[in-house]
This record gives structure tokens, C-alpha cells and sequence, in this order.
């Protein structure tokens, strides 16, 4: 192997690196988990919808089951994000599906609601533990020109789970299997992509970014034993990266607990408009939407993304999911039928994926430094799952009380809120590399250890060997 060293040009040019062969795999092992979590998403729906009626729930049971996981969610985000900044992200990347797994299986087996509700926990811990680490892995590893795609195409494998939970269960459906056993295959298959790509996982080497910070520090003999508060700390008493924290994470809580609300409540809402539906022509009708709207929302966000920026994509996405869900709420006729609802609806969908759904993920594996990027991208995560839980579970109620129309005025007040913290508290990353964005945010003239400081480290870390996958990355050879 050439032996390449983790210095500052090693960093500077794998930010300059072009897309490979090596970027294409490391995105499609960190997406997976992406489309385990959207599967989920749209299966946890249906599966309601059957126990609904099976189990004789209550409409409190049907929040609780409908948003468990995403409350969940927030402490594995929070847990896998920390210690991820404190031990490397290698050593962290893969458990977590193991996690997802083991309570997906466990789920698929439950004998009754309260054990439902307590193996839905444990999927979500593994959910949440997978956005900080997939999001900084990607990150860490892209160039600065194509950073955004490729962060948005890891999280972009939703839109495949999306399409592919409603095939799985109109596929099961239509067979004439009972439902009593539809429901335990839906939530069972879940464990087969994590299973699947755990042991890729276990093989991604160490990012170059964290491994030349390390070094850094070491030289500079200024290491410390990473305490389990350091990182929190830092993201508090630091002004700018608080702004910024403060702005990732509230942005991500409105677009949460309007898309996440919407989209594990549709089966309901498709029932409200069309009540003599089946269960199939509403999975039916939910999909349609999902493809003709949410998968070319996703596509046009990666396409755009390194061009347009970041910002301007997620105030424009929070700007146009106000007005379509404002439209429902306020114009009777949109939720009188079928065709006008599912068109504005629609609409919405497709500019929550081209906007805030990609950009929320993107932002805080790019705005913070190294030492406590996935510290910070735990946190917003955790705060937006913590806007899933309160949308999922108040969504189903609100319909209840207030129908349709009411539900959604509530969403686009969460999307002008979102609108309004984004264009205050929120920087522009695009194109930056993200040494550079890490000293901005820790202000001017920082000399913080692992961002910015390569030169006067370059030559005690020579001799320091990149991996063979990490150093064909920097090189941009497949």
C-alpha cells in the first residue's frame, strides 16, 4: 500500500476529492438505515390500522403505538452521538442495527399492546442511533462540492422504504393472508435490512477527519480523557454553535412533527376522505402519493443541493409545506374529495423532501466541529424525533376532534415556525469545507485542536497510514 499519512494535505485533498466508487459504497451502507427507519415509518401506519380494530384500541393506545419508537429514537440519538465523538465513529457503526433488529423481531412476536409498545422502544433506540453516526460518516469521508449530495443521498434511501413498506403490504394483503399475520410479517421484515448490512458496517475504517483530530491532540499533548459532558458542554458555552444548535434542532422538531404526524397518520386521513376504502386502495392511494410526490422531492434535493444550498432549500421547503397545508386547513373543498386532497397533499410532500426532510439532516453533520459533530447532530436529531413523538401521537386526536382541516392548520403553523428559525439561527455550509466551518463556529481566531490546526501538526502525525478504502477516497480512484 502506498503508505499515505493523516496530515493536513492528506485532509485538504480528500476535500477535493471527486465522487468514487468508495463514496457510492460508503453511502449506500450508511443509507440503508435510512430505509429501515422510512419502512418503519410507513408500515407502523397499516399495522396500526389492522390492531386498531383487532385489539379494540383506544385512540390514546393508537398514539402511544403510533409514536413509541420516535420517543425512543431521541435517547439512541443522543446516546450513539456522544460516545461516537468520544471513542471514533468506527467503533459505535453497526450496533445500533443490531438494535433495530432485535426489537423489530421481538415486535413481530408481541403478544399484546403493552409488550408492542416496549419492543417499538427498542426499534427506536437503533433508529435514532443511526442518524448521528450515518449522517458524520458520510460527511466526514465526502468532498466539499459533493458533500451534500452524498449526505443526501444516505438519507435519500427513505424514499425507497417508502415506496417499498406499501408494496410489502399490499403484496401480503393481496395473497389473502390474514391480517392477524400481515401485521407480524410487516414489522418482522424490518430486521432484514439491518441484519443485512451490519457486517459492512463493522468494515468502514475509521474516518480520516476523526483520526487526524486524534492525532492532533496527542501531539500537541493537550489529549484529555474525553469526559461524557465535555462535548455538551462545549455546544452550550460556545455562542455561535449554540445558535446554530439551537437552530438545527428546533428546525428539525416543526418539520418532524408536521411530516411525521401526516405521514404515520395518512391510512387515518385516506379513511376520513374515502370512508367505505379498503385498507388496500388507502396503502394504494398513500403510495401514489409517495411516488408521483415524495421520491422526485428527494431526487430533485440531491440534484440541487450543491447548487442551490442548503438554506435556501429548506426556507423554500418550510415556506411552500405552510401554504399547501394552510390550503387544506382553510379551503373546505380541498378535503371534500379525494382528488383535490391528495394533489395539495401531494405538493406538500414534494417540498418537504425538497426542502427541510433532507436539509435538516444535512445541516448539523456539517455546521459543527469535529470534536463534537456527532455530539451536536445526536442532539438535533433527538429534538426532531422528540417533534415526531408529539406530532404522532397529538395527530391521530387532533383528526379525531377536529378533522382534517384542523390537523393541518396545525402543521403549517409548525412549518412557518420552522421557516421563521431557519432564516434566523441557521449559516450557509454549501461549498465550505468543514475545517473552515468549524472555525467559524467556534469564532474567530480559534485554534481548537483537529480543525484548522494541520500545519503546525503535519509533521509529528507523518508517518500515520490511512487505511487502503480511506486512502482511495482521498485520491478519488475507485
Amino acid at each position: 500500500m502506498n503508505q499515505t499519512i493523516i496530515d493536513g494535505a492528506a485532509i485538504q485533498e480528500l476535500d477535493e476529492a471527486p465522487t468514487s466508487r468508495f463514496h457510492l459504497k460508503i453511502m449506500f451502507v450508511s443509507g440503508m438505515g435510512f430505509f429501515t427507519d422510512a419502512y418503519d415509518l410507513f408500515v407502523i401506519g397499516v399495522v396500526v390500522s389492522i390492531l386498531k380494530t383487532r385489539w379494540h384500541l383506544s385512540t390514546n393506545e393508537v398514539s402511544l403505538l403510533s409514536s413509541a419508537t420516535l420517543a425512543a429514537s431521541a435517547v439512541g440519538a443522543i446516546a450513539f452521538g456522544r460516545i461516537a465523538d468520544m471513542v471514533g465513529r468506527k467503533r459505535m457503526y453497526g450496533y445500533e442495527v443490531i438494535i433495530l433488529a432485535v426489537g423489530a423481531v421481538a415486535s413481530a412476536v408481541a403478544p399484546s399492546i403493552a409488550w408492542l409498545v416496549v419492543f417499538r422502544i427498542i426499534v427506536g433506540v437503533g433508529v435514532g442511533g443511526d442518524y448521528p453516526v450515518s449522517a458524520t460518516i458520510m460527511s466526514e469521508f465526502a468532498g466539499r462540492r459533493s458533500r451534500g449530495r452524498l449526505v443526501g443521498l444516505v438519507f435519500a434511501m427513505q424514499a425507497v422504504g417508502l415506496v417499498v413498506g406499501p408494496l410489502v403490504a399490499v403484496l401480503l394483503l393481496h395473497v389473502g393472508l390474514s391480517e392477524g399475520l400481515v401485521w407480524r410479517l410487516l414489522l418482522g421484515l424490518g430486521a432484514v435490512p439491518a441484519v443485512a448490512v451490519f457486517y459492512l458496517r463493522r468494515r468502514i475504517s475509521e474516518t480520516p477527519r476523526y483520526l487526524h483530530a486524534a492525532r492532533v491532540e496527542e501531539v500537541q499533548r493537550r489529549r484529555r480523557r474525553r469526559s461524557l459532558t465535555a462535548g455538551w458542554v462545549k455546544l452550550i458555552v460556545t455562542p455561535r454553535l449554540r445558535r446554530w444548535l439551537i437552530g438545527a434542532a428546533l428546525a428539525w422538531f416543526a418539520l418532524d412533527f408536521a411530516y411525521y404526524g401526516n405521514t404515520i397518520a395518512s391510512p387515518e386521513i385516506i379513511k376520513l376522505l374515502s370512508p367505505t376504502a379498503s385498507l388496500q386502495h388507502s396503502i394504494l392511494l398513500t403510495l401514489m402519493i409517495f411516488v408521483l410526490a415524495a421520491v422526485p422531492g428527494y431526487a430533485v434535493a440531491v440534484l440541487t443541493i450543491d447548487r442551490l444550498g442548503r438554506r435556501a432549500i429548506q426556507l423554500l421547503g418550510f415556506l411552500m409545506m405552510a401554504l399547501m397545508f394552510a390550503l387544506i386547513g382553510l379551503v373546505p373543498a380541498i378535503s371534500a374529495s379525494a382528488a383535490p386532497f391528495v394533489i395539495i397533499f401531494g405538493i406538500s410532500y414534494f417540498f418537504t423532501e425538497f426542502g427541510p426532510n433532507v436539509t435538516t439532516f444535512i445541516y448539523p453533520a456539517e455546521i459543527f466541529p469535529v470534536d463534537v459533530r456527532t455530539t451536536a447532530h445526536g442532539i438535533a436529531a433527538a429534538v426532531g424525533k422528540l417533534g415526531a413523538f408529539v406530532g404522532t401521537y397529538l395527530f391521530p386526536q387532533m383528526l379525531s376532534s377536529w378533522g382534517i382541516r384542523g390537523a393541518e392548520d396545525v402543521a403549517a403553523c409548525a412549518a412557518l415556525g420552522g421557516l421563521a428559525i431557519s432564516a434566523l439561527l441557521l449559516p450557509e455550509p454549501t461549498g465550505r469545507s468543514l475545517e473552515e466551518i468549524g472555525r467559524d463556529g467556534l469564532g474567530a481566531g480559534s485554534t481548537e485542536a483537529g480543525e484548522g490546526e494541520a500545519a503546525s501538526a503535519a509533521g509529528a502525525v507523518a508517518g500515520e497510514p490511512l487505511p487502503d478504502d480511506v486512502a482511495v477516497a482521498r485520491a478519488g480512484r475507485a
